[in-house]
């Protein structure tokens, strides 16, 4: 059994598979500072007894006090996927590869497996990254822009007569709230198309994290909805990197 920790910027995602075949046996998500989550999670996965553990973290400290103390009593060892030039059929065109973000790097992995052809990789969480990869496997680059809550934050904080919008998505809004909400996925949604006019044929997008059912229903794009691509990526990296030893 293997499992998975994703440490992104406001909580921590995990997942348990089995050795054979690929599936999910448990998933699920907790803050950083919730102590009583974490020891759950910690009873749960001493009952469990994983042979593997695969891990990323964009968190910082925070993100790996909180791993540390989830496998500090499995007597398994930590893998560590970080940012490379190439892991698992993925090729980093990033500039220095290993300033790729570990979460993207993560994603583009599990989007790689699940689709052989070009592909939009868009994780929708604190922040949302949008980021291109090719039907060779190539990860050509991409963007990162506030996610749709950070966007109705923002102008709530900053200007004086609009409030944190609770508005419905519309093609032209009529009220304020709409406007905002709207106005987030508008420009979420434009920067999908803007990157999709990178490729000379049909890519497919894989959406994931907390605003991807917004962003699906919203767009004008092919589209797949992935509970983690992150996991999915550790999962297939664990696979591979395990197959090699």
């Amino acid at each position: 059994m293997m499992l998975c920790l994703d440490a992104g910027n406001s909580r921590l995602k995990w997942g348990l598979s089995r050795d054979l075949g690929w599936i999910w046996i448990a998933q699920g998500a907790l803050l950083y500072d919730d102590a009583n989550a974490i020891e759950t999670l910690r009873r749960t996965l001493a009952d469990s007894r994983p042979r593997q553990v695969v891990a990323c973290n964009v968190a910082g400290d925070q993100g790996a006090r909180a791993i540390a103390a989830i496998v500090a009593e499995l007597p398994c060892p930590l893998d560590w996927l970080v940012s490379s030039s190439a892991a698992c059929g993925v090729t980093n065109r990033y500039e220095q590869p290993r300033q790729l973000g570990n979460d993207r790097w993560a994603a583009s992995i599990g989007a790689r497996a699940l689709h052989s052809g070009n592909a939009i990789v868009v994780m929708t969480g604190t922040a949302t990254t949008i980021d291109a990869l090719d039907a060779h496997g190539n990860f050509l680059g991409g963007l990162i822009l506030p996610g749709l809550h950070l966007m109705h934050a923002i102008l709530a904080d900053k200007t004086a007569n609009l409030p944190l919008a609770q508005g419905c998505y519309r093609e032209l809004p009529r009220n304020t709230g709409d406007a905002i909400a709207s106005g987030a996925l508008h420009a979420t949604l434009g920067a999908i198309e803007r990157i999709a006019r990178q490729f000379d044929s049909p890519a497919l997008v894989l959406l994931s994290g907390g605003a991807a059912v917004a962003l699906a229903e919203a767009g004008g794009q092919p589209y797949r909805l992935v509970d983690n691509l992150v996991l999915e990526g550790l999962r297939r990296y664990g696979r591979r990197h395990s197959a090699l030893e």
